[in-house]
């Protein structure tokens, strides 16, 4: 009796125990889905640093496109550099540039030549083949070479050194470009002087050959 009084204490009741067992379990599930939501509640702060972080990396990217080499397009193949933009607006001011020496060029329209010759001067030849390109260009454009020459001499050599002096210019000029049927030429001699007078500087001025675009 006395045993059985003393063993009292450690005799559960067995619906006391089922009850005990199902508040222990309820506990630990209490506890197990207590833990989960913490852990989904970390988990989602990790994601969303993680993603602004994303974020902000792919809108820096995306800024660094607009603001560096490419100027238009999405990808690199549709877009334009900067430094193509440079290069092609040096090209295209460079092409101005020759295109208006070149124009510049051809409002020179006379040639001097030196006396008793018909040999074209260095400085001339540079202009001479602006006029041949530009013959070239412009197929449609016909001109007329009239040579001339000084007092000195006779009528007829000096119609013969006019004659010389055009026909040389003709040669240079289809030789840059031009087409012979392009050019007409024609000797005035001593006919047609530029500057009337009985001196150098008057005999200088009338040694030439002038060009007449038709």
């Amino acid at each position: 009796m006395v045993a059985d009084i003393a063993l009292s204490p450690f005799i559960t009741n067995p619906e006391n125990l089922e009850e005990e067992m199902m508040m222990k379990t309820m506990s630990r599930k209490g506890l197990f889905a207590l833990a989960m939501s913490l852990g989904l509640i970390a988990g989602c702060s990790s994601t969303g640093e993680t993603m602004e972080e994303g974020q902000a990396g792919a809108a820096g990217a995306e800024s660094g496109e607009q603001s560096g080499s490419t100027v238009y397009g999405g990808g690199a193949e549709d877009g334009i550099s900067s430094s193509a933009m440079s290069e092609s607006g040096r090209q295209q001011a460079e092409a101005a540039a020759r295109q208006a020496e070149q124009q510049a060029m051809r409002e020179i329209t006379t040639f001097y030549f030196d006396f008793d010759t018909s040999e074209i001067k260095p400085e001339a030849r540079e202009v001479l083949i602006a006029h041949a390109m530009f013959l070239k260009a412009n197929p449609g454009r016909n001109v007329r070479l009239e040579g001339h020459a000084d007092e000195r001499g006779t009528k007829e050599y000096n119609l013969a050194l006019g004659d010389r002096r055009a026909s040389a210019v003709e040669r240079f000029l289809i030789v840059n470009g031009a087409s012979r049927g392009q050019i007409e030429t024609i000797s005035y001699g001593e006919e047609k002087p530029a500057v009337m007078g009985s001196n150098e500087s008057a005999w200088a001025q009338n040694r030439r050959v002038e060009l007449v675009f038709e």
